[in-house]
């Protein structure tokens, strides 16, 4: 079994992916590291951790070297709305770690998952099955890290041969983890707000259509492209997949099917607004189906059914919080 390295481990998608791999595999073989000193007790305890600052390079490259990593999963990011508060911050972090660890995925040889975005896409992008290859205009900085992300993972494969993987995930839905700063995370908090108060208010316009995918699919995707063989990708880098695609309202009505009495008002915020107005409806995911036979699990009846029965009974057990 090959060590893997998931940096960024704290994060939305980290935390469960670092689950997910224990479950997969030996965890004594899954190296949880982030900056922070304090996360998830299961995180910490479940298998290795180490605090590592991914901005310090040369601590990156002396962890993958002791550790005799194979796998990087680099999930160190900020994300989209935070990222317009600090684009200064956005840009280090984003894009100066990536770089720092594909240099020493070109020396010491180990293969790379590096996670884009539907961010990477713009107003001039086609709205509707967004393609595989097509015009990438952002106008957010996380955004344009996102782009320039997918280019420098493409230079480093084709002039270094470093085997770097990556999918543009939609946006991601999490019964474990709390929203953290996307343009999309009205689609978690919901589910909170409507098991809490039986209502929430919506920061996206009522007819805001965005692809959405629930987190064990994102999961499962992240995982199967690493293990697909090398030689049936194509792309290698920033696959498009997706699992469904609605709006707040499409969203509040399903919800409404479990939650009769739940009611949803509108309180626009024109950053995430812009954000998510330039963003795709759906995207076309067939070349992620055929090179590495992707297929998602959930429908959005199915993880609203799923979100609403395992957040309903984390509140009744803790009595206060989901």
């Amino acid at each position: 079994m090959e060590n893997i390295l998931i940096i960024g481990a704290g994060g939305q998608i980290g935390t469960e992916l670092t689950y997910y791999l224990r479950n997969k595999y030996n965890a004594k073989n899954i190296i949880a590291s982030d900056i922070r000193a304090t996360l998830h007790s299961d995180l910490m305890e479940g298998g290795p951790f180490i605090r590592m600052d991914a901005m310090d390079s040369r601590q990156v490259y002396q962890v993958i070297q002791k550790e005799k990593i194979k796998q990087v999963y680099f999930l160190a990011a900020i994300l989209s709305a935070v990222c317009e508060k600090n684009p200064e911050m956005a840009w280090d972090i984003n894009m100066g770690c990536l770089n720092s660890v594909l240099r020493i995925a070109n020396e010491l040889k180990f293969k790379m998952f590096v996670p884009s975005s539907i961010g990477a896409f713009g107003n001039t992008t086609p709205k509707d099955k967004t393609p595989q290859l097509t015009i990438q205009r952002p106008n957010s900085i996380y955004g344009v890290t996102k782009v320039a992300g997918e280019l420098l993972c493409d230079y480093y494969h084709e002039k270094y041969g470093v085997d770097v993987r990556g999918v543009r995930f939609p946006g991601i839905i999490s019964n474990v983890v709390p929203p953290g700063g996307g343009t999309t995370d009205y689609a978690v908090d919901i589910f909170h707000k409507a098991i809490k108060y039986k209502k929430y208010t919506c920061y996206l316009k009522e007819d805001t259509y965005l692809d959405m995918m629930y987190m064990p699919d994102a999961l499962k995707a992240s995982v199967n492209l690493m293990e697909a063989d090398y030689h049936t990708l194509h792309h290698h880098n920033s696959y498009n997949i997706t699992a469904m695609s609605f709006t707040p309202k499409i969203l509040a009505d399903e919800i409404k099917k479990h939650i009769p009495e739940f009611t949803i008002d509108y309180e626009i915020d024109p950053l995430r607004q812009r954000i998510a107005d330039s963003w795709p409806n759906s995207m076309d995911d067939t070349a992620a189906r055929n090179d590495w036979n992707w297929s998602p699990d959930f429908s959005l009846e199915h993880m609203t059914n799923d979100m609403i029965q395992i957040l309903t009974e984390r509140f009744n057990r803790k009595g206060k919080d989901v």
